[in-house]
This record gives C-alpha cells, structure tokens and sequence, in this order.
C-alpha cells in the first residue's frame, strides 16, 4: 500500500458471516466510499455540492434486498439474456433465471454484485479489487477472475475499469451500475439528458430485446439534443433500454451528458463500450431511508450502465460477447461531475 492508504471500515457482514467493509478515496474534488461487497460505490460527493450525488445507504442491510445493485459491479453478463440459456461452443448452458423466472438479469441471483470482493491495493485516490467466480457459477463456462479498480483523476472523473480473463471460452460482459442524481429535488425527471446514439433497442414486455436496433428519430427515445427526462413520459413509455453507441468496443469517448439547472451540476460520461443503458428508474422503491435521510421512490436516481447490449450471447448480429481463453476483457468508463 500507498503512504496515505484508506484504512478500511467495517460496514456489516453478510448472511453466512463474511465481513464487508468500505474505502475512502479522494482526489480533484470528489470523495468516494466503495464497498467491497459487489465492488460497489456507496456514496460519492463533489467538493461544494453537498449532497449525493448517488444512491445508496448509511447501513448495509439494505443492499441485501431492496437496495441491490445500488452502486453495484454486475455481471458476469450485465442486463438480460434471453430464457437464461446461452451456447458457446455448441454446449447449451442453463443459467440462473433470476428476472420474470425466465431470463438471466445482471449474471442472476448470485452475480459478482452479490459477493465480496478481495482488496488488491489502496491508495489515497484509487483502490482494486479483485474476484474470483469458479467455473458453472450461476451457469456461466470457465472460472473467472474480474478486476476492478475505481481511481479519481484530474478535473471530477471516477473512473470506473475492469478486466476479465476465464480459463474456457465463455461470456462476460461487466457493468456499473450506480443510480446518480444530481441535485437535492428528490428525482431525476428535471434533469437534461443527451445521449450520442441514432439507435435503441426496442423492447418485449419482459424488457428482453424485440427485434434489431431501431432509429431514435420520431421516437422518445431521442436524446440526441439535451432534454428532460421528463419531456417524452407518458403513461405508455418508460425508460430502461439500450442505445446502441458503436457495434464494437471502441477507444474511450464521450458518448453521455447529464445536467440539473437545480444545482448547475453536470455529469459527463465517457465509455470503451458499445451500448448504453438508460434506466430513469421508475420502479424503484424502498423502505430503508437512503444517504438523502429519505427513502427513494420512482425516478429518484437515474442509471448510465455502460455495457455489451443485452442478450448479445444470443444474438450474433449484437456486438461480441464471447470471452477466450488467453484474452483479457478490458472495460473502462469515466463519470465526470463538474460544477458550473
């Protein structure tokens, strides 16, 4: 370790007694907590911006229930497959059908978000953590190792990146998955959102992928131009999709922005990957009270889930989601917050 390591804290322990404790870190302005169960954020401030700017909980026992995959690592495979079955190889494998009873959502009931991951190394203003998944966890071929190491950088950026590496062809494909919010409103519906994608993912009612991508034109699915979340809700029209940025992971740009005129906070986002899943959270709900001393309710936070787009193991015409052996799984996206 560092000459200015986190010591970390105690933050509870789960079911069958294993401790999960929390990291500070601090660099150019942010401060984070991560958890080291699922890998997750916990809290995460901007220097005068007092209020969070994610969700998430002051004790653990939330995360267990209904605050899962608040600020959470998930995978194997983030967002949904299909009937929970893939085929690699010409093998079928059964996975963990987790959503609906049907399908595979965020790698299933006992994905990385849902386990505690091992402190690699801290340091003032980045801390890695390490996981190991052995092989048929959840269904999914191949023993995994996944990295993950949250760094502060210069000018407001967390930096959230993993790698992935299994020892039998497998898919993998990891997500972060924090609901931000970026003003002390309450929700997220006044927020103004832009997204550089042409296409979205047009979904069934189990929100699996219906189809191919679909033009965003003429659609409330347009974010081309900043907007309110809000602008385009009705009573017919939610918001958890895919928006299709690249058909392949790419060199790391802009592909999102953020901002509340409530606070004159803005949240850019820039991402490896090739898909971009915005979910404006309208079913959420808990009875636990979260970091704002209140509980959340629809629309509290909003989710950016950099990702490979759903069901891509079952659809050969989505971008690549196989993993080999001797490659490296390389994921890396940056959230930066500024303050105007």
């Amino acid at each position: 370790m560092g000459t200015n390591p986190s010591t970390p804290k105690l933050f509870g322990s789960t079911p069958d007694g294993r401790a999960v404790h929390l990291i500070t870190l601090q660099g150019d302005g942010l401060t984070a907590n991560i958890m080291t169960y699922g890998a997750s954020v916990q809290d995460l401030r901007l220097t005068n911006h007092p209020a969070p700017l994610v969700l998430g909980f002051n004790e653990f026992a939330p995360y267990l229930n209904e605050g899962k995959y608040f600020g959470a690592t998930v995978g194997r495979f983030a967002n949904r497959i299909a009937e929970g079955r893939i085929v690699v190889d010409g093998i079928t494998y059964q996975l963990d059908q987790n959503s609906d009873d049907v399908n595979t959502l965020h790698g299933g009931s006992g994905g990385i978000s849902q386990q505690v991951w091992d402190i690699v190394n801290i340091e003032k203003d980045h801390t890695t953590l390490k996981l190991n998944t052995p092989n048929l966890s959840m269904g999914f071929p191949g023993a995994c190792e996944h990295i993950c190491t949250y760094a502060l950088r210069e000018n407001g950026v967390l930096e959230v990146s993993y790698e992935t590496t299994s020892d039998a062809k497998t898919v993998a494909g990891l997500a972060h998955h924090s609901y931000f919010v970026l003003d002390k409103s309450g929700d997220c519906l006044d927020h103004e959102l832009q997204i550089e994608a042409d296409h979205y993912l047009p979904v069934d009612v189990q929100l699996i992928p219906a189809g191919g991508a679909a033009p965003v034109g003429n659609t409330p699915f347009d974010f081309r131009t900043p907007k309110q979340i809000k602008a385009d809700l009705d009573n017919d029209t939610i918001y958890d999709h895919n928006f299709c940025l690249s058909d392949q992971r790419t060199s790391l740009r802009d592909v999102a922005s953020v901002r509340s005129s409530n606070s004159s906070v803005s949240l850019n986002v820039a991402t490896t990957e090739p898909g971009l899943q915005f979910y404006a959270a309208h079913a959420l709900k808990t009875n636990a009270k979260g970091l704002n001393g209140e509980p959340y309710k629809a629309y509290s936070g909003f989710c950016l889930e950099t990702q490979v787009w759903p069901d891509a193991p079952n659809r050969p015409d989505f971008p690549n989601s196989i993993l080999s052996v001797g490659e490296t799984l390389r994921q890396v996206t940056q959230y930066q917050f500024m303050k105007n």
